[in-house]
């Protein structure tokens, strides 16, 4: 579980759009609680969740990766965030 909470490699890091470069799920919490709404809904929409993509493909949590997909908000995917890496501390 505590390999969740680690760095990926550079090429996989997550490229927030007009941001920072996110390397592993706690700096993408980071990222999600400064991030602007229209930068939310550019990553977040309708056509596709890249947050949600990027945790199931690259850090291959399962579980956060589809809690992440039903948050279709920012508070909520903060929330979803918040828990699950509270969860792999323990």
């Amino acid at each position: 579980m505590k390999k969740f909470l680690g760095d990926v490699i550079p090429e996989n890091c997550f490229w927030v759009n007009n941001g920072p470069i996110v390397k592993n799920v706690e700096g993408l919490l980071g990222a999600l609680k400064r991030m602007s709404d229209k930068t939310f809904g550019h990553h977040v929409n309708e056509a596709k969740n890249d947050f949600s993509n990027w945790v199931n493909e690259v850090i291959d949590d399962k579980s956060l990766a589809t809690a992440l997909k039903k948050a279709r908000t920012k508070p909520s995917a903060i929330k979803a965030l918040e828990k699950r890496i509270k969860e792999l501390k323990r």
